[in-house]
Formats: C-alpha cells, sequence, structure tokens
C-alpha cells in the first residue's frame, strides 16, 4: 500500500478597500479608467514627493481586524520592501513587516465535517503596485500606473486548512465579513480579492512541514480549488519520484490545468526591509477603536437570526436573503416600508433573483430601488393590482426604470372588481367551453382551473382570482 500524504496550505488574501482614494495620495480608485489617467507624483513615484496615510484606510483595516477577532496594537508602522520591477515604479513597495496593524485572530468555517477555526497570523497595510498588460502580437509589455498605489489589506492565515474544500470556505466567509462590514466589495474578476497559496505536502501522521511553494494572485474560487488540487497532486508525484520539492514561486494557468514556476521563493531578507522615513507610527487610541467597534454593522449571521425572529422567516429564506449584503440590505428595507416581510421575501427570492440571473447582474448591485419595491408590493396586498399584473409591473420597473404607482395608472392596470363585468366574463366563458364545463360537472376538477383562466384572460389578467374563483364555482355549481 502506498504512502500517505496530507496537505498543509495557508493563504495570503489581498482585499482592495472601498475608499474612494488610494492609500497616500489622493487620485481615484475608480475601477476600468482609462490607462495612467488616476496617478500623481505620490503614487507614480517621483522622487521628493511625499505619502500622507488615508485614514479611512486605517478605520477600514481596523474594522476588519476587530471582526476578525484580532489583536490591534496600538502602534504600527509602515516598512519598505525594496524589489525592482517595471510596475514598481518607486523601486519599493510601502508596507508592514515588523509592527502590522493586526495579528493573532481567527475565523470559523463550516464544512462537511463540521466547524473549525483557521487562525489569522496577521493583518497588515500596503500600497498595490501597478499592472503590466503584455502584448502577444507586439511582443511589447505596456504599464498602467492607475492601480499603482491602490490600497490593499492584507489578511495572511496561519497553516490551518487540509484541503480546496476548507481554502474556499474560509475565502468565503472573509468575503461575507469583507463585504458586511463594507470595507471591501470583494470581486474577485476585478482583482479586489486576490490569493496566494502557500501549500506544502508531509506524509499523513507527521508533525513537521514539507517544503511549500506559492501559487500567487489567483481571482476565482475555480482557480483557487484546481490550483490547490493541481499543486498537491504535483507535489506528490515529485516525492512519490524521489525527487524533491522546490521552494519557489509558481503561476497557475487555469487553461493548462497546471502550475509552472515563476521565480524561486525570496526571504524577508531579499527585499532588505526598512522603516519607511516618510511615514510616521501609527497610535491608535482606545477611544477611536471602541467607535469603530460601535460602529459595527450586523454580519451575516446575525442578520439570519434577525431576519428568523423579526419577519418569521424560514432558515432556507433567511440564507438566500443573506447570501449577498445588497439583497439583505434590499430585503430589509423593503420589509420595512411595505410593512410585509413575507411577501417582500418571496419577491426578492422570485422575481428579483430571477431577473439577476437573466441579464447576468451581480446581485451586490442589484439596481433596484427598495422604496418602489415596497410600493409595487403594497399595490399588490391591497388588491390595486393582481399577482400577475404585478410581475407585468415589475418587468416595467427592471428594464424601464418605470415608477409602480403611474405605471399602474397610465396602463390602466388597476384590478377589476365590478361584479357585473366579472359575471358577463363568466358567463362567455361557460358558453364558450361546453365540453369543459361538462367535463368539469362530470368530475374532472382539474378542468376548473383551465376555466379560471380563460376568465382571467376576458379580463385582461385585471380581475382578483380568488374572486374569479369563487364567482365561477357558484356559477358552475347552479348548472
Amino acid at each position: 500500500m502506498g504512502r500517505q500524504y496530507e496537505t498543509v496550505i495557508g493563504l495570503e488574501v489581498h482585499a482592495e478597500l472601498a475608499t474612494k482614494t488610494k492609500i497616500f495620495c489622493g487620485c481615484s480608485t475608480r475601477f476600468g479608467a482609462k490607462p495612467n489617467t488616476q496617478i500623481c507624483p505620490v503614487c507614480a513615484g517621483f522622487p521628493g514627493a511625499l505619502p500622507v496615510l488615508n485614514k479611512k484606510v486605517l478605520e477600514y483595516a481596523l474594522a476588519a481586524g476587530l471582526a476578525l477577532n484580532c489583536q490591534v496594537n496600538r502602534c504600527s508602522r509602515f516598512d519598505r520592501k525594496n524589489y525592482f520591477y517595471p510596475d514598481n515604479p518607486q523601486n519599493y513597495q510601502i508596507s508592514q513587516l515588523y509592527l502590522p496593524i493586526c495579528q493573532n485572530g481567527r475565523v470559523e468555517i463550516e464544512t462537511a465535517a463540521g466547524k473549525k477555526d483557521i487562525r489569522i497570523h496577521e493583518i497588515h497595510m500596503e500600497e498595490d503596485a501597478g499592472k503590466l498588460i503584455h502584448d502577444e502580437w507586439s511582443g511589447r509589455s505596456l504599464v498602467d500606473y492607475n492601480r499603482s498605489g491602490v490600497h490593499l489589506i492584507e489578511i495572511v492565515s496561519e497553516p490551518d486548512m487540509r484541503s480546496a474544500e476548507e481554502v474556499i470556505a474560509y475565502l468565503e466567509q472573509l468575503r461575507d465579513i469583507l463585504r458586511y462590514l463594507k470595507v471591501s466589495d470583494c470581486k474577485l474578476q476585478e482583482g479586489s480579492m486576490r490569493a496566494d497559496i502557500n501549500l506544502s505536502v508531509r506524509e499523513a501522521g507527521s508533525t513537521s512541514l514539507g517544503t511549500r511553494t506559492e501559487m500567487k494572485n489567483l481571482n476565482s474560487f475555480k482557480a483557487i480549488a484546481h490550483a490547490v488540487e493541481g499543486e498537491r497532486e504535483r507535489q506528490i508525484e515529485l516525492l512519490e519520484g524521489g525527487k524533491a520539492v522546490l521552494q519557489e514561486t509558481r503561476r497557475w494557468d487555469e487553461n493548462k490545468e497546471a502550475s509552472r514556476p515563476m521565480r524561486s521563493k525570496e526571504d524577508a531578507r531579499d527585499y532588505r526591509y526598512f522603516p519607511d522615513p516618510d511615514l510616521p507610527p501609527i497610535t491608535v487610541s482606545e477611544d477611536w477603536l471602541e467607535e469603530i467597534r460601535a460602529r459595527r454593522p450586523m454580519l451575516k449571521e446575525e442578520r439570519k437570526r434577525l431576519f428568523a425572529d423579526r419577519y418569521g422567516l424560514t432558515e432556507y429564506e433567511a440564507s438566500v436573503l443573506t447570501a449577498s449584503v445588497s439583497i439583505a440590505d434590499l430585503f430589509e428595507e423593503t420589509a420595512q416600508l411595505s410593512g410585509n416581510g413575507k411577501r417582500a421575501a418571496a419577491w426578492l427570492m422570485g422575481e428579483v433573483m430571477r431577473v439577476l440571473k437573466e441579464e447576468n447582474r451581480d446581485a451586490e448591485e442589484p439596481g433596484l430601488s427598495s422604496e418602489a419595491l415596497a410600493r409595487l408590493i403594497r399595490a399588490e396586498t391591497e388588491g390595486r393590482v393582481t399577482p400577475h399584473t404585478a410581475k407585468k409591473v415589475f418587468e416595467a420597473m427592471v428594464r424601464e426604470g418605470a415608477d409602480p404607482d403611474r405605471y399602474i395608472e397610465d396602463h390602466g392596470l388597476t384590478a377589476v372588481r365590478d361584479s357585473e363585468a366579472l359575471e358577463k366574463a363568466a358567463e362567455k366563458v361557460i358558453l364558450s367551453f361546453p365540453e369543459s364545463v361538462k367535463e368539469y360537472l362530470g368530475g374532472k376538477e382539474k378542468v376548473f382551473s383551465f376555466l379560471v383562466g380563460q376568465v382571467m384572460r376576458e379580463m385582461g389578467g385585471k380581475a382578483d382570482a380568488a374572486q374569479v374563483r369563487e364567482l365561477l364555482l357558484k356559477r358552475l355549481n347552479e348548472k
């Protein structure tokens, strides 16, 4: 029987913070801007340009550290990490090595085997580098410095994960916490959340760590899961063949489902770290820390319990509506404004989710007004429109930005409750479908739904379905 191996994984997660300006200057952090239009002498690395710390970056880093159960260091400082690369205009990166802002935290994850704590070694603040674009057609590389100086926190875990499942559970938990805090949008596709994977394997039962490799800047959960499994298999294959695993940085190629070496792994001494002479140490007061702690919003699990208790939602409903912080906000606001939490939940889980899926919209940006959706729900629950008509109005709200009340009025969609009109429509259907009437009277109750649908059609979908059923049942029983 072959040897059994255990995978040992630690992550370095970079999260871009949600502030509007960069960490040490006033340049915009807007995603997707024209290359090299969001730069200044500070983030472009001009000699003599001095950095000034963005206070909001520090506040968001502290909020994240508190939510991740970290110890906050009341005194921290910035260091220079020196290296030359074309996307690094200063030839150094401002980071925190010796005195990071937060340390010794933990995150609880849920796996198939149950709950597990993943320890966080530290959280530190740093600036991002620019972006290199390699033009294969011309053989040139172009550089965009818009991202240079963008604010990051790096969340460094201990090597506590043992599988791709645990890695994804940990990342999902981090993403949920940062989004609920509203300190980062964590959009992997835009690079505002990236993960470096440190992975080694060892024989099962061993307590010593194997030689680790690092895979850089993975930005999709699918790629991360594949990279974990692929690198695990590669290292085991080397060990089984009597070869050594080299400590190196590797890049995962999702198309080839394989990793390739980038460079031998540097140690801290290779970067010649030293305290940044242009930035003073950071001192965090107890009063400010308490203020940040007091302002912390409810996190996902807390809101799930709130939704169940306050609005009578099932555990499943509460889970669906808290999967995205924007959907959770939209639901809570709509429930309060409409006065009907159950109907708000039904609309969010039904029509709203359907539209988001059909239009491939990001759940974090649903583009719907809670006030308008609440008015539509009130129109439906008060009987001013039928459920069928309400869906038609909702389509107009989504596609055209229509105001629900005005759309109902302009298109004559107010529900018809005229008994005489309903009587005439029911009589017409009974006369038009004698065979169906005969089948119903003969015991085929399923035909009744067809007849109700025909009356609704005669009324242009504007009749109250319950009223139609009651009236039609009365007329048929008279036959």
